[in-house]
């Protein structure tokens, strides 16, 4: 066994020392190591290194918030607004009912529901596990049901969920110290992670997906301060600097739409890589392509069309909110143009060699993966429960390499073309005519 395993690795060395150390490596390889490597991995490995370096400083800070937040004990309105979601409210609520900090008035919006979820809400109410219901009797979609909510809370700050999130006990404290840290801070994204990660290999790979590009990822772009999307499921706002904002706009694209006028308002946002949020993924590959899809659709909509100004001087310039809106721009739409070019080169220009390419080119990614789940083993919580995603790494770089640019690639090019993110089931028709009207 042995003995072929070394055979393996001979023969490998030989093709890397023939065809593609020096320049060949240069030439080949030149979208993995120019564009990918230096901003997916050495960044996050830099950053990740000073995050453990700084640990002890933080931790003063953190101590030093956590005694002003209990100090004031501010009361939080947890917002959930949801369309049939009945099934998952408790679930909710109970989670809720378990945090450490218990300060707080839980408010759910039914989004014109056609399920049991008014009669649950009502008995959730009576019982006094909820504060306040609200029904929309006709659907007016998730950010007019938030708005509603908005409108009729009292807390000092504003904790948005997704009906169908559970949290860990300290994690409505953990989103609240970042105000307590910096008090230009005005947003606040949690951490959402997988939790049926183990029902299927889709939900498995998005899992890892989550670890990666959530709490490594948007921990890493925080750091730089270019963080750009707080994420529905689990985001924590200052009340007056919502209202402020105007609060959710109607159209789809909600999280990094409200995210992009924080940073425009000239508010400092930031991510809580600690206060843990699980949700639910799609556990079927079409469901978790129109999922996709529809995200990427709505970073041209709100990033390339509605808030495009941010990226010339205006009265509410910044030069972190260029880089912020270009580093998303970049990297999530115009390099897949730029990558879908590299793969024709690279099929066409080496016929003769294209498995030997391949080969190599996936032994290097692989490596990159593994090095890059170290740095997540050392940033995540709960390494114990998350370390068996190890075992999914080599599918992991067919799943972000070829799968989720793909997606991205179709999301993209159909909003580009055709503006279909106006026409989405997921969105009441009346409020995206509304949107597509006000952002012409």
């Amino acid at each position: 066994m042995f003995y072929y395993l070394f055979e393996f690795i001979d023969a490998i060395w030989d093709v890397l020392s023939v065809n593609f150390l020096g320049t060949g490596m240069i030439t080949t390889f030149w979208f993995l190591l120019f564009i990918e490597f230096p901003r997916y991995y050495v960044t996050d490995f830099a950053v990740a290194a000073y995050h453990g370096l700084t640990f002890n400083s933080r931790r003063k800070k953190r101590d030093a918030a956590r005694y002003e937040l209990y100090l004031e004990r501010p009361l939080v309105t947890i917002l959930a607004p949801g369309k049939n979601e009945g099934a998952q409210i408790y679930k909710l609520v109970t989670s809720l009912s378990e945090q450490t900090y218990q300060n707080y008035e839980i408010i759910i919006v039914d989004d014109g529901s056609d399920d049991t979820t008014p009669q649950i809400c009502r008995d959730l109410l009576k019982r006094g596990f909820i504060h306040k219901y609200f029904r929309m009797v006709e659907r007016g979609g998730k950010a007019s049901a938030a708005n509603c909510g908005v409108e009729h809370a009292t807390g000092k700050y504003i904790v948005h969920l997704d009906c169908d999130s559970s949290l860990d006990r300290d994690a409505i404290e953990k989103v609240l110290l970042p105000f307590y840290m910096d008090r230009r801070i005005k947003a606040v994204g949690g951490c959402v992670k997988v939790r049926n990660s183990d029902a299927s290999l889709c939900t498995s790979m998005q899992a890892l997906e989550y670890l990666r590009s959530i709490q490594v990822g948007r921990m890493v772009t925080s750091r730089l301060g270019i963080y750009h999307i707080i994420s529905g499921a689990f985001g924590a706002f200052d009340a007056e600097a919502l209202r402020e904002v105007g609060c959710w706009d109607i159209g789809p694209g909600l999280d990094g739409d409200l995210t992009q006028k924080f940073r425009k308002a000239g508010h400092k946002v930031w991510f809580a890589e600690d206060a843990i949020c699980m949700t639910n993924v799609p556990e079927k590959w079409r469901v978790l392509f129109k999922q996709r899809k529809r995200w990427s659709k709505s970073l041209i909509r709100f990033r390339v069309r509605k808030h495009k100004d941010i990226m010339w001087s205006n009265r509410n310039f910044s030069f972190s909110n260029l880089i912020s809106n270009m580093d998303n721009i970049l990297f999530d739409c115009v390099f897949n143009y730029v990558w879908l070019f590299y793969m024709f080169q690279l099929i066409f220009a080496n016929t003769d060699r294209l498995v030997e390419i391949i080969m190599v080119g996936f032994i290097l990614r692989s490596a990159f993966s593994i090095c890059a789940f170290i740095v997540m083993m050392c940033i995540t919580e709960r390494w114990r429960e998350e370390r068996h995603l190890g075992a999914f790494l080599l599918l992991y770089t067919f799943y972000m390499g070829y799968f989720m640019r793909i997606v991205r690639l179709v999301g993209h090019t159909e909003e580009l073309l055709m503006r279909t993110s106006y026409n989405d089931p997921w969105n009441p028709k009346k409020t995206s005519d509304i949107a597509r009207v006000e952002n012409m």
